[in-house]
């Protein structure tokens, strides 16, 4: 059965959706069958997995709103092992459509557990806000793996977004567990970025990966050309620290991996 997570933090700009394709895309490299679902209405995953957003027959949005099932949106990508379910700017209006339907936190999770045995993983990208859909996502999810930017104002919203976790927890997925934390756009130059890595392993109880991914201008350049960064440049930094953290996911909990 496939390991869900969702990839989620309130703050916009800390690397979620990078971490989505590239987590993904690395994943996949490594023979495991991935299934990327872009909830996130700007669509960026979708786009940089090289799928046009604005001409896909149908998306997470028509499946969220019961007009189709989740098999019928899942679009095959170039990278092998890789599928996604695509997002646009339709889903904006989902929150509104959504409102008054009965059991709508559960819509994400009734649909994934059609198709959760076809898959090794299930990464979701989540929006840059704790809405509908990001609990949906939650609701649906294994884990959360959390991307958290090193720079200053990093544990700001964090306690909010393991508050919107621990209610989900007890309302909606009692299963649900926190996967880690990833420190996204780190600058070895700087001390505020060694500075913000202390401040959060001494703040944190959970779960820290070991990878720290840097800043690293390919990884800025990839999305742009609809390309995960182990297809875009190969030798980059920013390749090799997301194939580490993908190494880090699938061996979770293994003894030799601690």
């Amino acid at each position: 059965m496939g390991r869900i997570i969702a990839i989620a933090n309130q703050k916009g700009g800390v690397g979620k959706t990078t971490t989505a394709i590239n987590l993904s895309a690395c994943l996949s490299e490594i023979g495991q069958k991935v299934l990327t679902i872009d909830i996130d209405p700007q669509g960026n995953t979708t786009s940089g997995l090289g799928i046009d957003k604005n001409s896909v027959a149908l998306s997470v949005y028509d499946m969220i709103l019961g007009e189709c099932n989740i098999e019928e949106c899942i679009t095959e990508t170039e990278i092998e092992n890789q599928s996604l379910i695509p997002s646009n700017v339709n889903l904006a209006g989902a929150e509104i459509e959504l409102i008054g339907i009965e059991e709508k936190e559960y819509i994400l999770k009734r649909e994934t557990k059609k198709i959760r045995d076809n898959y090794d993983f299930v990464i979701i990208d989540c929006p840059p806000s704790l809405s509908m859909l990001t609990v949906n996502a939650l609701a649906a999810a294994d884990t959360v793996l959390v991307p958290i930017q090193c720079e200053y104002y990093a544990l700001e919203g964090l306690s909010q977004l393991i508050h919107t976790i621990e209610l989900v927890q007890s309302r909606l997925n009692s299963d649900l567990e926190i996967e880690g934390v990833v420190f996204t756009m780190y600058d070895a130059r700087t001390n505020l970025s060694l500075q913000v890595v202390e401040n959060v392993k001494g703040y944190l109880h959970q779960n820290i990966y070991k990878t720290i991914i840097p800043r690293n201008v390919r990884l800025a350049e990839a999305p742009s050309h609809g390309l995960p960064i182990n297809l875009y440049d190969t030798k980059s930094a920013g390749a090799e620290s997301y194939r580490l953290l993908a190494q880090e996911v699938l061996h979770k909990g293994e003894e030799k991996w601690q």
